[in-house]
């Protein structure tokens, strides 16, 4: 299977939203995401959604930034494939896509976070040569 990976323009947020909403469980209202990825949009953030043969199969984000102990970073965020068209190597070329477009975008590292609880993640991230360096921390003000 070849996915294609294209880029979501502000426009179509409410083209992955039940994606995203099942990647959150539901957590947030549309209008409450409608409202943070329309800022999102605004900032160093791009949103790319996954296809198969025109058919959106999953969503993802990429934040740019330079950080002191990382230099220029992309942080890929959200990623969402469809239940059904997990474990067919869509994954390794996801982040193939993501070096590639990063590297061009003139990145020096790829960070990102993952919840706790997805174990099947780690051992994805792991695999492709991610390294844990800490914790991240949240608090609602």
């Amino acid at each position: 299977m070849k996915p294609a990976f294209n880029k979501i323009l502000k426009k179509e947020i409410p083209q992955i939203l039940p994606l995203v909403q099942r990647h959150m469980e539901n957590q947030f209202s549309d209008e409450v995401l409608i409202e943070r990825f329309n800022e999102m949009f605004d900032q160093n953030y791009e949103c790319f959604g996954i296809y198969s043969e025109e058919k959106l199969i999953g969503v993802f984000g990429l934040w740019f930034m330079t950080r002191h102990y990382a230099g220029r970073s992309c942080e890929p965020d959200h990623i969402f494939i469809e239940e059904a068209y997990r474990n067919k190597g869509i994954g390794k070329k996801l982040f193939d896509f993501i070096y590639n477009y990063a590297l061009e975008k003139g990145c020096e590292t790829s960070e990102l976070n993952s919840y706790v609880s997805n174990y099947r993640s780690h051992k994805f991230y792991l695999n492709e040569g991610y390294v844990i360096k800490g914790y991240h921390f949240i608090k609602n003000l």
